[in-house]
């Protein structure tokens, strides 16, 4: 026996700040991403044709011009492909590779050139001639609903309580209506994808992707190959945000039709005007809502409309929508409730995931009320928001009927209140705005609440395989995919404690659909929560096994076998990690094992609408001031508090990182980033040059951020953790508010400024155009 003294700690366990594994990489530009793979000898490249009208028939094709282009090999259409022609997630085929027959929006892929480079293949797409004939389109939601275009798929209803009853007993009734627009996901990595074919019907492909599994299936639907022909490679993607959850999929399906038919790697990369046009982004919602209330502003009924503008096919629309009404309450309880949700089909690109899936769009609707409530009552926001919280005696059921069982938004609400100074730095806004009549300002206090599953209850599971090295060291890989936000750190900080050695000893290892099958798409936040638990299993499994073979061999109780940092203790003796498994080696014991986790409790009838489908809710605030120009609308955010619960955090520094750039990303959503389309159904905003995310100008002056690192989950997550990918995008809100007091300055807090989202600098200053001239028509009319 080899005896070691004991060492306190590891290094890089849970509850630590550890650096991202790949953070060095990607600021030194050694991080490989798919376009960095060392291309085999004769490497071919695929561009997608595009569709030049937004809903037409085809008469004719002429690709003489396309084939006649340098460098072009052949043209992929619909008749090459052999299995379908299809990679419909929502399995309602409704959504093909190419189109045959007829497009449905501008920018639709029709064909693929393959060529011997990819400037080859991109020139030579353009050259096709295609013959049309024009049918009606529609690009706006609202137009949709009036030209009777049908629903994507079956609204969602969610119903408590009397809804009639409730708007007779409300003193008040406000109605009103709302756009919140789109959003570009904006990925750093555009789409892409490399396949590489094998013998026989088997074919690898390196995709940029955030549900690998999918991406397999949808490869092997469209080469009408079984799943186990296909095998998909995730290292990491340069971003996602949800837009690589269905959307990789044409590109992986392209580059592995065309692999196989021509025998050698193909590559598919399109230009970033064209993976704009042709993928999905957030969905369009317009709001019509009825809210009934007391005269202190206590809600008494809410009846909305949720319609979203999904385009041309399904995809994930179903789902978004049904989220949107799930976070319409947000912090909130209706005693009489009444949603829904009007899914609405467009001749636009179909859209998809984006990080929070729907939950803004519907928090936002809520707020929105919230906000109305507040004008008519004549208070402060943040009193109407706190007095309709939920808790207390029967007040605690969600409109789809769960229970609200670990509320602590008033701790929060009550902690941010107080740090950022909020109740002395309103008064100091107001009376700013009495004095100063060009510029103005705004500040607002929101809460976040945000349920955590997936909805598709089948998607609440993981697995992971864990294999230990006779020399000590691990591999670790999980079904889950890293795109920048620290699910491979965390999950191997997970296994680090599990064995208790030092995290430098892990490595994590591309996800594959040829190590963990069936995994489910690495979205709606559950990376860590699934994965890590799946990660943990795998890893008890083996110790399980260690510790009977230590007990057998040096005849102890197994109590008395336990790992200790970086040794194994047995008995009063402790032996080196990587020492003792040598030993379990040469006694045969399996240092192999492949761990799973799927999510208790939930359950969801949608029919019914009603059922538990969050197995726990996230919680944070921010409080937001800005400063706005009334002559140009132009406005910037001067301060941002924000207090956020992530639990007992695995990474506070990953998370602190998370919550950050969530905020940003969502401002941005609200404030700059808008989605254009022209009367010809063209996306205009397709370029950096027309679509504008937030730069690190655009960031609050004054950032504060902290972590409620007196929260524990009280469900039994991974360490008691919890989500943080999508929690945070919806303290963004408070900015929009923050715009709504400044405009409504203009006359004295008086009209609800009711602006549209995304708030920019045209938009606040129409709104605060219209309030000012609707203030001096009430001044006319008292005079």
């Amino acid at each position: 026996m080899n005896v070691m003294q004991p060492i306190d700690r590891i290094r890089g366990g849970v509850h630590e700040n550890e650096r991202h594994e790949s953070g060095h990489k990607h600021v030194s530009g050694t991080a490989e991403y798919i376009d960095d793979i060392p291309e085999p000898a004769g490497t071919l490249h695929g561009y997608l044709g595009l569709s030049q009208r937004a809903h037409a028939d085809i008469l004719s094709i002429d690709f003489d011009a396309v084939s006649a282009s340098e460098g072009v090999i052949g043209i992929l259409t619909a008749d090459d492909i052999p299995g379908e022609n299809d990679i419909s997630p929502a399995h309602k085929h409704d959504d093909p590779v190419f189109a045959t027959g007829k497009v449905e929006f501008y920018g639709q892929p029709m064909f693929a050139v393959i060529a011997t480079s990819r400037e080859a293949a991109r020139r030579a797409a353009v050259k096709v001639e295609v013959e049309y004939r024009d049918l009606p389109h529609v690009t706006d939601v609202l137009e949709a609903a009036a030209a009777n275009y049908p629903l994507v798929i079956d609204p969602l209803k969610l119903e408590r309580g009397d809804i009639e009853a409730g708007f007779a007993k409300a003193k008040n009734i406000v109605e009103g209506e709302m756009r919140i627009g789109g959003q570009d996901h904006f990925y750093l990595e555009s789409q892409i994808s490399f396949a590489i074919p094998g013998e026989d019907d088997e074919v690898l492909v390196y995709s940029s992707t955030q549900h690998p599994s999918e991406t397999q299936h949808m490869v092997a639907t469209v080469l009408g190959v079984p799943s186990n022909a296909v095998t998909v490679n995730v290292r990491r993607m340069g971003g996602g945000f949800g837009g690589k959850e269905t959307q990789a999929n044409i590109f992986a399906a392209v580059a592995a039709l065309a692999a196989k038919k021509y025998r050698c790697a193909v590559k598919v990369r399109p230009d970033r005007d064209d993976d704009m046009s042709a993928t999905g982004k957030r969905h369009d919602f317009h709001v019509d809502y009825k809210v009934g209330f007391d005269d202190e502003g206590r809600i008494e009924a809410v009846d909305a409309v949720f319609a979203a503008r999904c385009g041309f096919s399904a995809d994930l629309s179903g789902p978004v929508t049904d989220r949107a009404l799930f976070h319409a309450d947000n912090c909130y309880f209706y005693p009489n409730v009444r949603l829904r949700s009007k899914p609405l089909k467009t001749n636009t690109v179909s859209n998809t995931a984006f990080r929070g899936f729907g939950g803004p769009q519907g928090m936002v609707g809520g707020e929105r009320m919230i906000e109305d409530v507040a004008y008519a009552v004549g208070k402060d926001p943040l009193e109407i928001r706190k007095l309709n919280f939920y808790g207390g005696e029967g007040r605690n059921l969600t409109p789809y009927h769960q229970t609200v069982e670990d509320n602590i938004i008033g701790r929060i609400i009550e902690e941010l209140e107080t740090s950022a100074d909020y109740a002395a730095r309103r008064k100091s806004v107001i009376a700013f705005n009495r004095e100063n009549h060009i510029i103005k300002r705004g500040i607002a206090l929101t809460p976040v609440k945000f349920g955590i599953s997936f909805t598709k209850t089948e998607y609440n599971q993981a697995g992971a395989l864990v294999h230990v090295y006779t020399d000590g060291s691990i591999h670790l890989n999980h079904g889950g995919t890293e795109m920048g936000q620290g699910l491979y750190t965390k999950v191997a900080q997970v296994v680090a404690d599990e064995f208790q050695v030092d995290l430098d000893r892990i490595k994590v290892t591309a996800t594959t659909t040829g190590k963990v099958p069936n995994t489910s798409a690495t979205a709606a936040s559950s990376g860590s929560d699934l994965n890590g638990m799946a990660a943990a299993d795998a890893a008890q499994q083996i110790k399980a096994r260690l510790v009977r073979f230590a007990a057998e061999r040096w005849k102890v109780a197994e109590a008395d076998v336990a790992f200790e940092p970086n040794t194994v203790r047995i008995g009063a003796d402790r032996l080196a990690f990587g020492e003792f498994i040598k030993l379990a080696y040469g006694a045969r014991i399996q240092l192999s094992a492949a761990g799973f986790y799927k999510t208790p409790k939930i359950h969801w009838n949608r029919s019914e609408g009603r059922g538990r489908p969050f197995f726990y809710y996230a919680y944070g605030a921010s409080c937001s001031e800005v400063s706005v120009d009334t002559l140009t609308g132009e406005y910037q955010v001067d301060r941002t508090d924000i207090l956020h619960d992530v639990g007992r955090s695995l990474n506070p520094a990953l998370d602190l990182g998370q919550v950050e750039g969530a905020f940003v990303q969502g401002m941005g959503w609200l404030t700059t980033e808008e989605l254009w389309w022209d009367a010809k159904g063209r996306l205009r905003t397709h370029a950096p040059s027309t679509y504008k995310i937030p730069l690190a100008s655009d960031r609050p002056r004054v950032f504060n951020v902290r972590l409620a690192d007196w929260s524990v989950n009280r469900e039994e997550t991974i360490r008691r953790s919890k989500a943080v990918g999508e929690p945070p995008f919806m303290l963004g809100i408070s900015v929009l508010e923050a715009l709504s007091m400044a405009a409504a300055s203009v006359a004295e807090y008086r009209i609800p400024p009711r602006i549209d989202a995304p708030a920019t600098p045209e938009r606040v200053l129409m709104a605060i155009e219209q309030l000012r001239a609707a203030a001096r028509q009430g001044a006319v009319a008292q005079g």
